[in-house]
């Protein structure tokens, strides 16, 4: 099981870079189109998207690295049972309000194909395809969140905690 999950989160860390080498893509081909007199159509709308899977996406993997900015300001002052408590309670709520968000997501992504929606920009791109990625990316999410809240019942460290970056206090 540990596996197939560092698997899922390498991919998402993947994709994540891959769109955001596209953003890169998409500025740097308009910069030159616009030197030579041209415009790409719906780069801007195209960037965007990209930018909102990147960091869906990336929600996962940034948790699990400790990466997420975390006010630790109480929660390291306990020690023992009462540090268990507060970390658990914290990432229960965490992932309820995670999966609350990403179950109504994934039903507006679902809602979006099923209506035929279009983006509004130069592009008629079905919302649908951006939003599945974000759907994903909050799926993702609440996975490693579930896998923290599990470590942690078992007495192990969240994956954030062992990952070695100290959270902002």
């Amino acid at each position: 099981m540990r596996a197939a999950l560092t698997v899922l989160y390498r991919a998402a860390e993947f994709l994540g870079a891959v769109f955001l080498v596209l953003i890169g893509v998409l500025i740097v081909s308009q910069v030159f189109a616009r030197m030579i007199g041209r415009m790409v159509p719906g780069a801007d709308e195209l960037a965007g998207y990209c930018m909102a899977a990147s960091f869906f996406l990336m929600l996962g993997p940034a948790l699990r690295r400790g990466a997420h900015i975390r006010v630790g300001v109480l929660i390291e002052r306990l020690r023992g049972g009462a540090r268990k408590g507060m970390e658990l309670a914290c990432l229960l709520f965490a992932t309820a309000l995670s999966g609350y968000f990403a179950w109504f997501w994934l039903r507006m992504t679902y809602d979006s194909y099923d209506f035929g929606d279009l983006g509004q920009g130069v592009l008629p791109i079905p919302l649908w395809i951006p939003q599945a990625a974000m759907a994903v990316g909050l799926v993702i999410l609440v996975v490693a969140l579930l896998d923290d809240l599990l470590a942690v019942l078992m007495g192990r460290p969240a994956s954030y905690e062992s990952a070695g970056m100290q959270s902002e206090g």
